[in-house]
């Protein structure tokens, strides 16, 4: 959806499309009908932003194949669907019956990951409609915390300076700016503000910045105010925001049920004590509060003594929208945990999943609109 801030910049809203399993061509065009079209309809919107998650396999189809690129422009274009952001997190194979740690690989030691983003990025500059300034990709935090040393670090240094130029190429070719977002994550190389100017500083901040993903900065305890200004200090920009929302608890042993093998749920408390997983958290019996890394529908509150860290999402969105100039402007749902969410919650067709993910847009459409923003 395409909003306004009261300063006169347009807002993009969607919602990243890594829930839904595809990895060929034909099976993110079927998404479309299937979920995105819907989702349009309940919305009553002209135009739906998608956050676009699109595999390395076919990725690399649409990279090198300008015609195949033109095709999912039009399709999208004909049900009045907009990309301007792609998901470049996950590789491949994300609605796999078990992810954990394996969404972490490659990881920006290796070529693989330079390519698939510099792939998406490609794809991304014919996608974007002509009226909007720039795209824009996220990609995870580096790589998983461990193992990790100075080798690994000045490989990740080189694939980044090829990363920009290897954008700015794309800008030359094609005369479209796109910008890649390191996302900070629980566990990860990069978890904390903090990380991110101290493993980020000195790159090309034109081209490079921060994914900021509101559930994973919930889990790590920090204030939006001070980690924006942190980042702002850095050079780092703000070139993708997530909405979500994680769980939040003083009563662990509310969260049994959400326990669960396909992904990691990193949890935390505020004093610093962390696992990396539901189940260890558990076993190791850390004392609560804890928020955990659980991305929950934005618009449901489950029932006590479960919270979620909307607050914080709040707080969030305040200080990146309520100023005279945003502070971005892609604003991408992501909730990829609908199919393991407790079965109570979770939706049994895709007719409940489209309704589940039109509720949570609508919500976060109507959270900025309180602050301002206009349709």
């Amino acid at each position: 959806m395409r909003l306004r801030h009261p300063g006169g910049t347009p807002l993009h809203l969607g919602y990243c499309t890594n829930v839904h399993a595809a990895e060929d061509l034909d099976g993110v065009i079927a998404q479309l009908d299937t979920y995105a079209v819907p989702i349009r309809a309940r919305l009553g919107t002209d135009v739906l932003g998608l956050g676009l998650w699109l595999a390395a396999p076919v990725a690399a189809a649409l990279a090198a194949d300008p015609a195949l690129r033109a095709r999912l422009r039009r399709e999208l274009s004909a049900r009045g669907l907009e990309v301007v952001t792609l998901n470049g997190f996950p590789y491949r194979s994300f609605q796999d019956t078990v992810v954990k740690h394996a969404v972490y690989h490659p990881d920006w030691t290796t070529r693989d990951r330079l390519s698939y983003t510099l792939d998406l990025a490609l794809i991304l500059a014919d996608l974007l409609p002509g009226d909007v300034a720039r795209g824009s990709v996220s990609t995870l935090p580096l790589a998983w915390r461990d193992p990790w040393d100075a080798g690994m670090a000045d490989l990740a240094a080189r694939r980044l300076d090829l990363l920009a130029a290897g954008l700015a190429a794309v800008e030359s070719a094609t005369g479209r700016v796109i910008r890649v977002g390191f996302e900070p994550e629980p566990g990860c190389l990069v978890e904390t503000t903090g990380q991110a100017v101290a493993r980020l500083a000195g790159v090309d901040g034109d081209r490079l910045g921060i994914c900021l993903d509101l559930a994973h900065l919930a889990c790590a305890w920090e204030e939006p105010a001070g980690a924006l200004k942190e980042l702002s200090r850095a050079g780092l920009p703000v070139v993708k925001v997530q909405l979500s929302a994680a769980l939040e608890t003083a009563d662990p042993d509310a969260l049994r049920e959400y326990a669960e093998p396909r992904f990691l749920h990193q949890t935390r408390n505020p004093a610093g004590d962390a696992a990396d997983d539901l189940d260890e958290a558990f076993e190791r019996r850390l004392p609560g509060p804890w928020r955990v890394h659980y991305h929950v529908p934005l618009h449901i509150s489950p029932p006590a003594p479960l919270a979620t860290t909307i607050p914080v999402l709040r707080t969030a969105l305040a200080e990146l929208v309520g100023g005279p100039r945003p502070l971005c402007d892609h604003f991408d749902v992501e909730t990829y945990t609908w199919g393991v969410l407790p079965p109570a919650l979770r939706p049994r067709t895709p007719g409940q999943l489209a309704a589940g993910i039109a509720g949570e847009l609508d919500f976060a459409r109507a959270e900025l609109c309180d602050l301002g923003v206009s349709t």
